[in-house]
């Protein structure tokens, strides 16, 4: 996904703060009612770090964002909106080495996309999205319906492909997703395809099932390209906060994720979960959702984030 023109870009960063909103509002009320005419003491310091905490941006970014905030104005009288300011400052650092778009490599041919999250996340969006992003950028995308557990999946991700301009592969409802995945591979190669995106199911109530699943998928794909896939992208939802350490760690162990894109932020006071995930796990994050239209999910920017996050101006 590649960043867009500045007309549309100054639009996203709109949609981006309006989206975080629940979760700006959130700190920024609490900043003001924890700073309104006092310094910046221990007492102080003790009410923001657990403000930031119950805001699910961690204990550890919690700790790192108060200590760093008491080094340079420690029993100085501040402003809320000076606080927040240094404290966007600091979140842009920790984010900036996990921003990075999820971009095709001409030397794949094709880009093979493997896309897991469980079911709810936004997960067959999010395919639909970055295949029309690709698509609007002239490159020819495939899709691949390997979610073959839910036939609502199936039709989603047809829906999609279709809006989006791409072929999608398809079996009937409880075909075997690896084999289709093959198939898919197959094809994509004959076609040329610029990136083939794979769904998957997302049954984590049987961890064993479902890791065995992907892993079948994966040989299925290394038999053809050993080194398919080139990405696997774990979409997860902002509104789980704190849960969504446990499901990058279920889909850490099962396969070798390579990013993130996390979703429905416009739908949470939970934003913060994203900082807290970048300095647990360091895995980039590819790109940020808050909203339901095909534009909705861009690449993440660090600054743009954090100061979105602050509720603060672009």
């Amino acid at each position: 996904m590649a960043a867009e023109a500045p007309p549309q870009q100054t639009g996203w960063l709109v949609r981006l703060k309006a989206g975080l909103g629940r979760s700006s509002s959130r700190l920024a009320d609490g900043i003001g009612a924890i700073l309104t005419k006092r310094r910046l003491d221990d007492d102080a310091l003790e009410a923001l770090e657990e403000l930031l905490i119950t805001a699910d941006l961690g204990v550890q970014p919690a700790a790192e964002l108060t200590q760093a905030l008491a080094k340079e104005r420690f029993d100085k009288q501040v402003s809320p909106d000076a606080v927040r300011a240094a404290l966007a400052g600091t979140i842009a650092a920790i984010l900036e080495p996990v921003a990075r778009p999820l971009a095709l490599d001409a030397a794949h041919r094709p880009h093979v996309v493997l896309v897991v999250g469980v079911n709810g996340t936004g997960k067959t969006t999010t395919i639909g999205k970055l295949a029309k992003a690709w698509r609007d950028q002239g490159k020819s995308v495939m899709l691949a319906a390997c979610d073959t557990f839910r036939a609502a999946a199936i039709e989603q991700l047809e829906a999609w492909g279709e809006r989006a301009g791409c072929p999608v592969i398809t079996r009937a409802p409880g075909a075997d997703a690896a084999g289709l995945a093959f198939d898919a591979l197959r094809e994509a190669q004959a076609r040329a395809a610029d990136a083939l995106i794979v769904d998957t199911a997302g049954r984590l109530h049987n961890k064993a099932e479902l890791m065995a699943e992907l892993e079948k998928i994966r040989r299925a794909l290394n038999k053809i390209d050993p080194g398919a896939p080139h990405d696997c992208v774990l979409v997860l939802d902002a509104t789980v906060g704190q849960n969504a350490h446990a499901q990058v760690e279920t889909f850490g162990r099962m396969v070798d994720v390579t990013g993130l894109v996390v979703t429905k932020l416009d739908g949470t006071a939970r934003g913060g979960v994203l900082v807290a995930l970048a300095q647990r796990f360091g895995l980039p994050v590819f790109a940020v959702g808050v909203g339901e239209g095909v534009d909705d999910l861009r690449p993440f920017e660090a600054r743009a984030f954090a100061r979105a996050l602050m509720g603060l101006e672009g």
